[in-house]
């Protein structure tokens, strides 16, 4: 149901490689040999409904569309290409998808390239730290080989502690590395590089910007349109997951007129706070089809569970498990093929919570602007013109501070606190750039931990249409105080579907949350995760402030959201406890 793979690079001294042994009768059977390049020094191996495209001088791991959305299948669409850069460079120009690429050169000198689609979609970790390396979906795979043996990277695991939902190359499984999406993995004799080939920079060109309001409406009604339509066409019988809000609505309206079967859902809590069925209601009736609830309850929400193998961080907590098993029951009585999602729209629509995009108004096109821009921004957030132009003055001025803060909370700093978050490539010559650019990059390499978070993804397809290239290039298109215009937040997005949204829907600022649902559920299990944390591989570690957290777990009530950084601690000791 999902990307696997393995590509296994001999060293030159390698003897012959043979098939896994390690792996469990049911992934052997998945597993097959589908291409063998570079006179065997380069072996690909992949599941049976991999899609797999065969060019010259290497493979497409994964699924491929052109601008129209229509699927590539075959190699007819391609020229011959002389080399790895025009390859990528006609791949990412021309097409989009979630794939992954793999090109052998020819020469008499060994060298192979991997590349990882700007979206992300399929998994990507490798591992060349002696001999044979290999680069995968899923490190369970190499582990089958015998080319690698799973072992935490304690450094890695106090660099979660500090920055729980921040992604850099760097995992928490020693020797293991994840490629980035829109980067390229270069393997030759003398060792790795790797290199960018996709930066969201490249579309916030002053020369591609819109200038007005209609053609940035247009073009991100049409991009958001062909890409949820195209997946569609892929898998056929669909699960949407719907929210309530604007987002996950947007990519329910988008499946109007095609020929899925789709089901829609909503998550229900025990207590009040999330219930989102008027909205999410609306837009099932839209669509046409009845709206399946998905109750969580409390004895879901476990923080002690068997994480998926491809996981090479800590990344599902007590309230994503829940919200997996809930929806997971509705995709399995619905017999649905994908799972559906709205995940990342907040990002890739200009949802800022703050006074950026009126800087980049006046910094962008002047006074004018900015001042229009000011009355946006008093309108979105109900203070006065006064206040508006106070906190964008402040945002003028101040530099430019990293996206990410630590939270120190718990962890002993003798441990913990020395390791330092590597800048994430998206960010390392921002500092010049507009306020709004840089925030909404900033959260746009946040998204890349969506997919990890959905434990559901590792037996059904999980899509986040919204976060597919030619939508997050079209709106980065969009200047980040175009999206304010009316004192709305994502008010292109609202405009682009304003005709296809329901009115109620349309309309909204806001939404429910988990809250309460965590807060109660943190309740009911304090004493065990209370004994889970004290008694685990973190305290043993000399990681946790043991003494702080014993107060804090002991204290019989809360006055604030610190209980959710004890379910994000016990997330963490569940991964590492699994890693044995």
């Amino acid at each position: 149901m999902t990307y696997r793979y393995i590509v296994v690079v001999d060293s030159p001294a390698s003897v012959a490689f043979g098939p896994p042994v390690g792996l469990d009768d049911a992934t052997l059977a998945e597993l097959k040999i589908r291409l063998r390049l570079a006179a065997g020094r380069t072996r690909i191996y992949a599941c049976m409904d991999t899609p797999l495209i065969r060019m010259k001088g290497g493979i497409v791991l994964g699924h491929l569309f052109n601008h129209n959305g229509d699927r590539i299948v075959g190699d007819k669409h391609f020229p011959t290409f002389s080399d790895h850069a025009s390859c990528v460079q006609h791949l990412i120009g021309n097409y989009w998808g979630e794939y992954v690429l793999v090109w052998v050169g020819h020469g008499d000198a060994y060298e192979a390239s991997i590349t990882r689609d700007p979206s992300g979609g399929v998994r990507c970790v490798y591992s060349f730290e002696a001999g044979t390396g290999f680069v995968t979906s899923d490190p369970v795979l190499p582990e089958g080989f015998g080319l690698y043996r799973r072992e935490v990277d304690w450094e890695g695991i106090a660099l979660g502690l500090n920055y729980p939902h921040v992604s850099t190359q760097r995992t928490a499984l020693m020797g293991i590395t994840e490629l980035l999406p829109g980067r390229s993995l270069h393997i030759r004799n003398s060792g790795t590089t790797t290199i960018s080939e996709w930066s969201p920079w490249m579309h916030v060109n002053s020369d591609l910007r819109h200038g007005n309001l209609r053609d940035a409406t247009e073009d991100v009604r049409q991009s958001v349109r062909t890409s949820v339509r195209a997946w569609a066409n892929v898998d056929r019988k669909i699960l949407v997951e719907l929210s309530g809000g604007l987002d996950s609505s947007i990519v329910t309206a988008c499946l109007q007129d095609t020929s899925a079967r789709v089901t829609c859902s909503t998550l229900l809590t025990p207590v009040p706070g999330a219930d989102e069925r008027e909205y999410a209601a609306q837009a099932a009736a839209d669509l046409g089809v009845a709206l399946h609830h998905a109750p969580m309850e409390f004895n879901d929400a476990r923080f002690e569970f068997l994480p998926p193998t491809h996981l090479v961080r800590p990344r599902i907590n007590a309230l994503q498990y829940a919200i997996n098993q809930a929806i997971e029951r509705v995709g399995v009585e619905q017999d649905t093929a994908a799972y559906y999602s709205g995940g990342g729209g907040d990002t890739v629509f200009g949802y800022l919570g703050n006074a950026a995009p009126a800087v980049d108004a006046l910094r962008e096109r002047g006074l004018c602007a900015g001042i229009s821009a000011i009355r946006d921004l008093s309108e979105l957030h109900g203070c006065t013109h006064w206040t508006a132009t106070r906190l964008m003055l402040k945002k003028l001025i101040r530099a430019p501070k990293s996206p990410w803060r630590p939270d120190s909370s718990f962890l002993d700093q003798r441990k913990a606190g020395s390791v330092v978050l590597e800048t994430h490539p998206w960010l390392a010559d921002a500092s010049a750039a507009l306020p709004g650019d840089r925030e909404r990059i900033a959260s746009l390499a946040v998204t890349q931990v969506f997919r990890d978070t959905a434990p559901r993804s590792e037996r059904r397809c999980l899509r986040l249409p919204l976060l597919s290239q030619p939508v997050v290039e079209s709106t980065l298109r969009v200047p980040s105080w175009m999206s304010i215009i009316g004192g709305q937040n994502r008010s292109v997005a609202r405009a682009a579907f304003a005709d296809v949204l329901p009115p109620h829907v349309h309309a909204r600022r806001s939404k429910g949350n988990f809250l309460q649902y965590c807060g109660s559920m943190f309740q009911r299990n304090r004493v065990s995760m209370r004994e889970f944390l004290l008694s685990g591989e973190l305290q043993a570690r000399g990681l946790l402030d043991g003494s702080t957290l014993a107060a804090f777990l002991d204290s019989p009530a809360y006055r604030d959201n610190t209980f959710m950084r004890v379910i994000d601690l016990c997330m963490i000791e569940n991964w590492v406890r699994h890693q044995r």
